[in-house]
């Protein structure tokens, strides 16, 4: 009897290792230190297990196999780049998990929505040009003038977006306003507050836009770094924070 190689198997990837095994191809958006921000907030927080998950902006779907290793019962992930897709389910199958990842953005999430926990590291980054591109890798950070193109029309329908006992859990940046979040999202009945923050020194793309910063008064004059910020917002104001 001729022996016969076993088949290679999916390799076991836990949430604390997933960043070092992402496979991110140039024009998608690797994982940066917001990323792993609210990857770290969603799995210590423990929201997802056998619950329905929206990632919305996926980019390398990071958050939504995050989410798929910590016993999501289904996630969906969204993107309006169609290589971040592909790169999403590809991840996926190196991960061992299943998404359902699909081209779109608030829309489409809506239309199959309620979701039980909604993730979202969208585009907050504020660009001296106000509207931002319509193709290219930089819609993933771009937010307009004030960061907020995509940040105030999730706010204003992120209760639409949550079942009943819902969480959202969304991550930006100080400069695009996370009081005007908080707001947005109490004026809609969510119990909102942030739970994460972390200090970052600028990155290529903020350091580019650092002058026209300052010259807007977003920026003191030769800071170079910024505050990440974690906000968490509950249907049920008895949630654990």
């Amino acid at each position: 009897m001729v022996a016969t190689q076993p088949l290679p198997t999916t390799p076991i990837v836990d949430v604390a290792t997933v960043f070092d095994v992402l496979r991110v191809p140039a024009g998608v958006y690797a994982p940066q230190d917001d990323s792993r921000l609210l990857l770290t907030a969603m799995a210590e927080r423990d929201l997802v297990t056998g619950r329905r998950v929206l990632d919305l902006c996926s980019g390398s779907g990071i958050l939504a196999i995050g989410a798929a290793l910590l016993g999501a019962d289904e996630v969906v992930a969204f993107d309006i780049s169609a290589p971040a897709v592909a790169c999403a389910i590809d991840n996926a199958t190196v991960c061992g998990v299943e998404i359902d990842a699909r081209e779109g953005s608030l829309p489409e999430a809506l239309a199959l929505g309620p979701y039980d926990v909604v993730v979202s590291n969208p585009p907050y980054v504020p660009d001296s040009n106000a509207l931002p591109p319509k193709v290219g890798l930089s819609r993933a950070w771009h937010g307009g003038h004030d960061g907020r193109s995509l940040l105030d029309p999730l706010c204003l329908v992120a209760p639409d977006l949550l079942s009943d006992e819902g969480t959202m859990l969304l991550v930006q940046s100080e400069f695009a306003d996370v009081e005007r979040s908080l707001m947005m999202l109490r004026a809609g009945g969510l119990h909102a507050r942030v739970v994460e923050r972390l200090r970052i020194p600028f990155g290529p793309v903020l350091t580019a836009n650092a002058r026209w910063l300052e010259a807007v008064g977003m920026l003191e004059s030769g800071r170079r770094h910024e505050e990440l910020c974690v906000i968490r917002a509950d249907k049920s104001a008895g949630s654990d924070t």
